[in-house]
């Protein structure tokens, strides 16, 4: 979309609360704590063509963190009110127009915007609300809101709209190709922002040395030209550090790891950030299982590399690994003895810093992506299965093996393959994993999740036959 709204307004007045309401959805953290939003927060409203952005509280004093997060806060803001076509300026009608509400409005001014003043918290009757100080910051006719209990959402939708103008007739698209979007996760401060910042060659996202500054989950669309000389566009989702949830010491932290985790049910592609030096920890185990639990496809990404080169380069080393290669092979061997559940993922060892390997990040995005759509056809399938179960029968579960009939793969993203079996509680989980791993490397769908629909036998017809010998005709 190309007109964009900003909200904007000093902390706690409620801008966050207004961006979900007119968002229709939750999407930034609402909480009482001032300085909660530091990244600028997007999303396209469809019936009004265009895209609303929610931006940190202009004003913070650095008690939220540090003064150099609040000043980047200001430059997120900044960066808001720069792109936007209009500004919902947005002041708090309980308190009135205090002395930071005016040195906005200054900069507003400055700024030569559309704005739209907003006075928020706004269900109570008029003798509370003090317009006349509001008309006196120079906007004209405010709107009166209740972020909180949906009053005056009308009304403002209806500014909006009536500022904007109508909407602009779409151009046509900039390739046929649906936008791909993906997500970083991992644990908190291993570059998941430095690693967005390099894609999208800007700033537009807090990084900082502090653990956790990313809070919301960001959406930013960009595009990247490919190995095959095509522009693909993209979604990117910057999400929060997850952490286990025995760890979460705050509601923001709880309500940050329910974006992430919802992030990832976005995603089309999921890229799952480690550090080169820390190794493979229980953590990052554990967010890999929330990608798997959704059935996403996972680029791994070892970011940091570039201080593992660095050691090389000095002479240095790491540990009893002579070279870079032998370091390089002994990490990705322990990844995947930890991470043995995403058989055949792309691992990418990349540096957010100095953009080593970035582009086959996207690379392997690209190609995922396009293997997520392969066919399976039927006759191949069925015949990679019998081989699978010849050379590594199925244990014997209660004095009875698992056994399968026919399959047929009947949906993409993820792959869903339907086996007809005898028993669907005799496949172990183990044997699962071998067996979707078995498909994985056959099919080359690495990094792709397989997922089973198993149909057991009625009890009446469990003695059945086993996998026939002879493959069945094929119905593609």
């Amino acid at each position: 979309m190309s007109r964009i709204v900003a909200i904007v307004g000093r902390p706690n007045v409620g801008k966050s609360r207004l961006f979900n309401r007119l968002a229709k959805k939750k999407i930034s953290i609402v909480h009482d704590e001032p300085g909660i939003t530091r990244d600028v927060i997007s999303a396209d409203i469809e019936e009004g063509g265009y895209t609303l952005m929610d931006t940190g509280g202009l004003g913070l004093t650095g008690d939220e963190g540090t003064l150099a997060m609040a000043a980047a806060s200001e430059v997120q803001a900044g960066f808001a009110i720069d792109a936007a076509d209009l500004i919902l300026f947005i002041i708090d009608g309980l308190t009135g127009v205090i002395p930071l509400d005016e040195r906005i409005a200054m900069r507003l001014r400055k700024a030569k915007k559309k704005v739209v003043l907003v006075v928020n918290k706004a269900d109570f009757t008029d003798d509370k609300v003090d317009l006349a100080a509001a008309y006196r910051l120079g906007f004209g006719e405010p709107v009166r809101t209740s972020a909180e209990h949906g009053n005056g959402e009308g009304t403002l939708r209806e500014v909006i709209l009536e500022r904007l103008g109508p909407v602009p007739a779409e151009a046509g698209p900039k390739s046929a190709t649906d936008p791909i979007c993906f997500c970083f996760v991992g644990r908190p401060n291993v570059g998941k922002s430095s690693l967005a910042n390099r894609f999208l060659k800007s700033d537009r996202l807090i990084v900082s040395d502090v653990a956790g500054t990313t809070r919301d989950a960001v959406e930013l669309p960009f595009e990247f030209k490919g190995r095959d000389g095509e522009m693909y566009p993209f979604r990117l989702i910057d999400t929060a550090g997850i952490k286990a949830s025995a760890k979460l010491s705050s509601p923001v932290e709880y309500f940050s790891r329910l974006r992430s985790l919802d992030a990832i049910q976005k995603a089309d592609v999921v890229y799952l950030v480690l550090d080169a030096v820390d190794g493979v920890t229980l953590q990052d185990k554990a967010i890999a299982g929330e990608a798997l639990k959704e059935r996403r496809p996972i680029v791994i990404v070892v970011n940091k590399w570039d201080l593992v080169r660095h050691a090389y380069e000095k002479g240095q080393g790491i540990g009893k690994y002579k070279t870079e290669r032998q370091y390089r092979e002994a990490y990705e061997k322990a990844l995947f003895e930890r991470l043995f559940f995403t058989p055949g993922a792309p691992v990418v060892f990349a540096s957010a810093v100095s953009g080593y390997e970035v582009d086959r990040m996207l690379n392997a995005a690209v190609l995922l992506s396009r293997t997520l759509d392969k066919k399976l056809q039927t006759a191949k399938l069925n015949s990679v299965l019998l081989h699978l179960t010849e050379r590594t029968p199925p244990p014997a579960i209660g004095a009875r093996r698992f056994k399968i009939y026919y399959a047929t793969h009947t949906g993409n993203r993820p792959f869903r393959i339907k086996l007809f079996c005898n028993r669907e509680e005799k496949l172990s989980e183990s044997y699962r994993r071998y067996l979707e791993r078995g498909i994985v490397e056959e099919f080359g769908l690495n990094g792709c999740p397989v997922y089973f629909e198993l149909v057991g036998k009625p009890r009446e017809s469990r003695a059945g036959v086993a996998f026939p010998k002879t493959h069945a005709k094929s119905e593609d």
